[in-house]
């Protein structure tokens, strides 16, 4: 038991007459944690770049929420008449009127347009 703990912290397993076995099994090793440390930070650069994605979708969303109330705003009566009384352009005071043309009208108009 003493002389295996020995030659173990001499590295003994390194220079014997069979240590090129040793040798390939250290360098396959060395290489697993290379490629295996790589991994993890391609993992770690990913998770980063979805943490920011989502941050900026969530402001983005919220400009979206801000600009779409803005717009009805803008868009209501009230507003728009307000400032097209800066131009001197007032609302009118009289109601629209529907238009309704009968089918047989529109027949008959077509019919003197072509003749």
């Amino acid at each position: 038991m003493k002389n295996g703990v020995y030659s173990l912290l001499k590295a003994r397993f390194l220079i014997d007459d069979d240590a090129v076995k040793n040798w390939r099994f250290i360098v396959f090793v060395i290489l697993l944690a290379i490629v295996m440390i790589a991994n993890t930070q391609r993992f770690e650069q990913k998770v980063f770049r979805i943490a920011e994605l989502t941050h900026q979708v969530k402001e983005l969303r919220s400009e979206f929420v801000d600009r779409r109330s803005e717009l009805m705003k803008l868009k209501m009566e009230s507003t728009v008449a307000s400032k097209m009384e800066e131009k001197q352009i007032f609302p009118s005071t009289v109601p629209p009127i529907k238009i309704k043309v009968k089918k047989e009208e529109e027949k008959n108009f077509f019919k003197k347009i072509w003749q």
